[in-house]
């Protein structure tokens, strides 16, 4: 039987009973999603893929202990964050990985000024980016990048929705502050 067909409450149920396959799956669907997000707090495209695989590992052991209500997709970004928190917490450092920026970047068709104006509108939106501080960068991340409610946000970082709104207007704010600076 596939599993592509099926929902990710159904895909965990029957991870629970065993079935790797439908695990499998459901790794299929987030893998892509949960390495960029850990690539963007960590760093380091090696350490990204390795926590990425202990992600999904803890998510595995960790599933008798999902309950239903809970959507998978925050619990499984909850155990990503919490294992590149450690991972940062050990090394007392928080560092941006750019963004990838070539898909949103003029085709060649719009003339080299046009390419130069946004690849330094994209630098400067990346140093903005940097100089946020961990909690707003995540959150930043989390809204924009992995386009996430406010309350899957929540649910993720463990914090009450009315943090995640002011956090986010604050890292707002702040990259507006940021980046009007470096392009004023």
């Amino acid at each position: 039987m596939t599993q592509n067909g099926l929902t990710d409450q159904e895909c965990v149920a029957a991870s629970q009973h065993g079935d790797r396959d439908a695990f499998s799956t459901l790794v299929r669907r987030y893998q892509d999603r949960v390495f960029r997000y850990i690539l963007r707090m960590v760093g380091s495209r090696e350490e990204a893929l390795e926590l990425t695989q202990e992600a999904f590992i803890k998510a595995w052991q960790a599933l008798p202990d999902w309950r239903p209500e809970a959507q998978f997709q925050t619990w499984l970004f909850r155990i990503a964050s919490n294992t590149a928190m450690d991972v940062l917490r050990r090394r007392r450092v928080v560092e941006f990985v750019a963004l990838e920026g070539d898909d949103e970047l003029p085709g060649e068709s719009a003339g080299p000024e046009a390419q130069l104006q946004a690849k330094q509108r994209l630098r400067a939106l990346e140093a903005a980016l940097n100089r946020l501080s961990h909690e707003q960068r995540e959150i930043v991340l989390l809204r924009e990048m992995e386009d996430m409610s406010y309350s899957e946000i929540s649910a993720v970082l463990g914090i009450s929705e009315g943090t995640v709104k002011s956090r986010l207007a604050r890292a707002r704010e702040a990259l507006i502050s940021y980046y009007g600076r470096k392009n004023a």
